[in-house]
This record gives structure tokens, sequence and C-alpha cells, in this order.
């Protein structure tokens, strides 16, 4: 699953630590979700949408899309 979690962290201005310090994960968490290696629980995707203030669709994108 693809996801605009390091963009928007970018904009944010603040770097994996803190945003994990935010979510009550761990940095690597943070690392492996913007790589794109471990997709979120739903329950952590609302705590991300939440922070960023924008829904889960507006930053976690499904790979099938467009077949």
């Amino acid at each position: 699953m693809k996801n605009r979690l390091e963009e928007l962290r970018k904009d944010r201005g603040i770097n994996q630590e803190e945003l994990a310090a935010a979510l009550g994960v761990s940095r690597q968490t943070i690392g492996s979700l913007e790589n794109g290696r471990y997709n979120p629980s739903i329950l952590l995707a609302f705590k991300i949408a939440r922070y960023f203030g924008r829904s889960i669709e507006e930053i976690f994108v499904y790979g099938e899309e467009g077949k």
C-alpha cells in the first residue's frame, strides 16, 4: 500500500522520532510505513489521519486502483 506519510511529515517539519512519539509507536515503525514495508493497523491508520487532520484515504492509497 502506498502512502503520503513522509510527505506529510516533512511538510509539518517533524522527524520520524517526533511523529513516532506523537503516535505511540517506534521510529522504526514510521520508517517501515514510509518505505511501504509495513501496512498500519486500522487503529494506527486512524491515529495518523487524526494527527494530520486528513482522511485515511488521503494518506493511504490502496494499490489496486485503476484496475
